[in-house]
């Protein structure tokens, strides 16, 4: 900034190109324009730009992290204060502007689903400081368990977009966060699919608070140019800006890099280099991504390629909607060679609120809970099975989804309608992961 008037002149392109991340054809109405807040911060000229506090695995109380200050001289003093733990620590930058941090927490209260502690974290640097609110917890897998400070946990979950509910437009206040992580938190879900890109900030902080698990994504999504180095580029640039600003929600467990993609090795190779990427940037969470899943006869073998650089394989399956018929899902049974944790990412049915009629009868809130309560029939059976998040939470624009009168440019397979309304699988689920609970 200057003295006197200063002014910004903010330029936003939405268009989508066929080298582009997602690439030209999606399901969901990739809204356009500036659809969230803006700030404009001030600060001095050596300021903290980016800090990372995190619970080792296997630890119940060693932190370990950094803080880096940009325009620091080397040796420029850091503090890390945490008041509830009576904690302050010291440390001095190196010549990257990184000041490096290690020290026990012997009376800290774990982060969870049933106990969302957060700490008030203060760090100061010079003229600059800031303050934050996160929790400490551990994730990792064993075998084909997915552990929560070092406990085992099924995720009961639930997809959804970042759709602002019960109007057009992305999701961008804090009411809006509040409202779907709280349609959520009535499902008794400890866990959300946020699709199939970054959602805005608050429903990360939302769930931070209320104790909900997150599996975050970047919109790799379908085919896109995978031999396109470019294309690459912007991929790593999307999943470097994910994870650099929400590697401090505790309530963030998966990084997930793809979604619904074609085999092929070029895919492999591609996917391969963004799991590099998400690991070394941050190696405290789990890798995933959402598999499509293919069966021979009624048997589903796990056997994707992708799943050699995964730590969770999701798959996504819609039997009972776009394949076979409702009343054989439970007939289907699951194979897991490479051993890992399972969580089929999506299953459901399209359902326009008010429809009502037989079961039988497609687009109807009756088959749409039919079909939940065969899957949940068939789920049941599957040993390794570490969590869900049915598609999808609340209905969605999508300009794919043209049926008049039924769908009209939404996607109607929510929970929950674009007004709010509440459909009878809203309430089958609930009580399905209340009984799970107990």
């Amino acid at each position: 900034m200057k003295d006197g008037d200063n002014f910004i002149v903010a330029g936003v392109d939405s268009q989508r190109t066929v080298d582009r991340v997602p690439t030209l054809k999606t399901d969901w109405w990739n809204y356009g324009g500036i659809t969230g807040d803006v700030s404009l911060v001030e600060v001095p000229d050596t300021y903290i730009d980016d800090y990372s506090l995190q619970l080792q695995r296997g630890s119940e109380n060693h932190i370990e992290g950094y803080v880096h200050v940009e325009g620091a001289a080397a040796g420029t003093a850091v503090q890390i204060h945490i008041p509830d733990l009576h904690i302050g620590k010291d440390a001095v930058t190196d010549t990257n502007g990184r000041a490096a941090f290690a020290f026990d927490a012997p009376s800290l209260e774990r982060w969870s689903p049933d106990h969302p502690r957060l700490y008030k974290i203060e760090i100061a640097a010079g003229p600059d400081h800031l303050s934050d609110d996160i929790g400490f917890r551990t994730i990792e897998v064993k075998g084909d368990q997915i552990l929560l400070n070092g406990q085992p946990i099924f995720l009961r979950g639930i997809s959804f977009h970042d759709e602002a509910p019960m109007r057009s437009g992305r999701a961008s206040s804090e009411q809006d966060s509040a409202t779907l992580l709280g349609w959520a938190h009535n499902l008794h879900c400890n866990f959300v699919r946020m699709a199939h890109y970054p959602h805005v900030e608050s429903e990360y902080r939302v769930a931070d608070k209320l104790g909900i698990l997150v599996w975050s994504e970047i919109p790799v999504y379908w085919s896109i140019d995978w031999t396109n180095p470019a294309t690459l580029d912007n991929a790593k640039q999307q999943l470097s800006e994910m994870i650099r600003r929400d590697h401090n929600h505790a309530a963030v467990i998966l990084w997930s890099l793809s979604n619904e993609t074609p085999g092929s090795p070029e895919r492999n190779a591609f996917l391969h280099q963004l799991a590099v990427e998400a690991r070394a940037q941050d190696p405290t969470r789990l890798i995933t991504s959402a598999i499509v899943t293919h069966f021979k006869g009624t048997t589903a073998t796990l056997d994707d390629p992708l799943g050699q650089d995964l730590d969770v394989l999701g798959y996504n399956e819609y039997i009972g909607w776009y394949m076979g018929n409702a009343a054989t899902i439970p007939d289907y049974t699951w194979q897991n060679p490479m051993g890992k944790p399972v969580i089929i990412s999506e299953f459901g049915a399209d359902a326009k609120a008010g429809l009502h009629g037989p079961q039988t009868n497609m687009f109807t809130e009756e088959y749409e809970d039919y079909v939940f309560r065969q899957q949940f029939l068939m789920l049941d059976k599957i040993p390794f099975l570490r969590g869900m998040s049915p598609w999808v939470l609340t209905d969605f624009r999508s300009p794919m989804r043209q049926i008049p009168g039924i769908q009209d440019d939404y996607n109607r397979k929510g929970l929950i309608s674009d007004k709010g309304e509440k459909k009878k699988a809203f309430y089958t689920l609930q009580d399905y992961y209340a009984h799970m609970s107990k």
